[in-house]
């Protein structure tokens, strides 16, 4: 059967951690998807333990970036290589709700460009993390909301789902962290598509350290946060 939704995993040496955060997808995802954990390297700790799954649920696959290290560029080759015409990123890490997926991926089904599981929306939270980074993200996700009329509260978090149409029309350019996320809002924006939000409820990862260099990506998170005030555009007159 083909697959409805592709899930897109950026993944850095989470070994053995990885497995709980797996079965929690496999068991919570009801529509006809594949699972593609992307790593940069073949070496990398968590491919094994994804093939052990793997071997006995075929929705599950490994895949290895090409396009450079970093997140972003695995999120970039996991959508360039998805299956489905519906693309859901989520972490490694076990902070998202896994049992979202379907939810975020009929949203698209229905027509939106993005999907996007808010944790700053009524009914969402944000369990934990870095104080100085949430404060950040949440007065981002606000002000892009109320002033920049995004459609979402939550432009900065990751776990979004994705139409491939869409996606297709206007690419991906981020390279480097997740600021994919803010990235494709702010085009559904720019080129007048509609993007739809969900509460969510995200916890702090509960093992292993966390990768985000705040600092390192903060002015590629300015650039699509600015990005999002321009004047509308036509998806035929793209720049």
């Amino acid at each position: 059967m083909s697959p409805r939704v592709s899930i897109v995993i950026p993944a850095y040496e989470e070994g053995e951690a990885i497995v709980s955060v797996l079965q929690r997808i496999g068991e919570a995802v009801s529509l006809p998807c594949e699972i593609m954990v992307v790593v940069d390297l073949p070496e990398d700790s968590s491919v094994a333990f994804v093939a052990d799954i793997a071997a006995s649920d075929s929705r599950f696959r490994v895949a290895v970036n090409t396009y450079g290290r970093g997140p972003g560029n695995a999120i970039r080759f996991g959508i360039d290589h998805a299956a489905a015409p519906v693309v859901v990123v989520t972490m490694a890490d076990g902070c998202d709700d896994p049992f979202q997926i379907d939810q975020l991926a009929r949203l698209v089904e229905r027509g939106v460009a993005v999907a996007a599981a808010s944790r700053y929306a009524r009914g969402g939270q944000q369990v934990g993390g870095p104080w100085f980074k949430g404060t950040l993200s949440r007065l981002a996700g606000l002000s892009l909301y109320h002033v920049g009329r995004v459609g979402t509260r939550d432009a900065t978090n990751s776990f979004k789902a994705y139409s491939r149409h869409f996606i297709d029309q206007v690419h991906v350019e981020s390279d480097q962290g997740f600021e994919i996320g803010i990235e494709l809002v702010a085009k559904a924006r720019r080129y007048r598509l509609p993007v739809a939000e969900l509460p969510t409820i995200w916890l702090d990862r509960t093992f292993g350290t966390s990768n985000f260099k705040l600092m390192a990506w903060l002015p590629r998170y300015l650039r699509w946060y600015l990005y999002s005030f321009g004047l509308r555009k036509r998806l035929n007159n793209r720049s």
